[in-house]
């Protein structure tokens, strides 16, 4: 579905602090895939997703969806087939509007614009059972702020913005670390929840191995901007911590150093 080949991206090119971040990267990430990315300090993982959002463009090496090349896509361009849910649950949400009107943001984001005022009561329906789906209760409140909510209500609503239109492909960014250890279970829970249901594509940058391990159906471990592992089926199911961290060790020839990642 998604396959990235042979992929460099460098920073401050031509300076002292020149750094290769990408380094001839390849993966082809199959219809229905969810991946967990792990990997040490400064792997390349969150310059991964900017590069498949479009936020950043490679230097060399390509990138096709479904086929069509959307190496050079803009991020304008590719944020109607691609969802994502940063690390920041004040990101992606607009605090001093509705619910229901970030809602409506989502909803007509691949949808031809009108001079229409408002929004239909039909429409709000469809924003009342897709907000019920979280179990928050949000679904009674889609005349409130979304400045009003906790962290925890705005990631939530946040991940259900950006898989309003079933994306073709959904990245997320750590999304859960920003938040306390038990709205962060339930956040992920709904990521898993919605994920299945919807039967969607999707990376997860996370810095909990366990996390990586337990879910999804395949992970790859990045290291120096390349990927060092790539582990699904029966192998990813039969993995440990303590296994993924050796396997580190024999691949990279490096200690993992990633103080997060080892401290959950």
């Amino acid at each position: 579905m998604l396959e990235i080949k042979n992929m460099n991206k460098s920073f401050n090119v031509g300076t002292v602090n020149e750094k290769q971040v990408i380094s001839d990267l390849s993966i082809t990430v199959n219809d229905g895939d969810f991946i967990t990315i792990i990997g040490s300090n400064g792997a390349g993982k969150s310059t991964l997703l900017n590069l498949i959002a479009g936020t950043y463009m490679p230097d060399s090496g390509s990138m096709a969806l479904d086929g069509e090349d959307i190496t050079y896509h803009s991020e304008i361009k590719k944020a109607r087939y691609i969802g994502r849910v940063f690390q920041d649950p004040m990101m992606g949400t607009a605090a001093d509007m509705w619910i229901e009107e970030n809602l409506a943001l989502a909803y007509r984001r691949t949808k031809t614009r009108g001079i229409k005022w408002g929004m239909s009561n039909k429409e709000r329906e469809i924003y009342r059972k897709q907000l019920s789906r979280l179990g928050l209760g949000l679904e009674n409140s889609l005349n409130k702020k979304m400045g009003l909510l906790s962290g925890g209500q705005r990631q939530a609503v946040t991940l259900l913005m950006a898989t309003l239109q079933k994306p073709k492909v959904l990245l997320l960014d750590e999304h859960t670390a920003a938040l306390d250890p038990k709205t962060a279970a339930i956040v992920l829970e709904l990521t898993k929840q919605i994920i299945e249901e919807d039967n969607l594509t999707a990376l997860m940058v996370t810095h909990n191995m366990q996390n990586a391990i337990d879910i999804g159906n395949r992970l790859i471990m990045m290291h120096n901007g390349k990927i060092i592992m790539d582990i699904s089926g029966e192998d990813k199911k039969k993995l440990t911590v303590e296994m993924l961290l050796r396997k580190f060790s024999e691949v990279s020839g490096e200690e993992f150093a990633n103080d997060r990642a080892l401290l959950s």
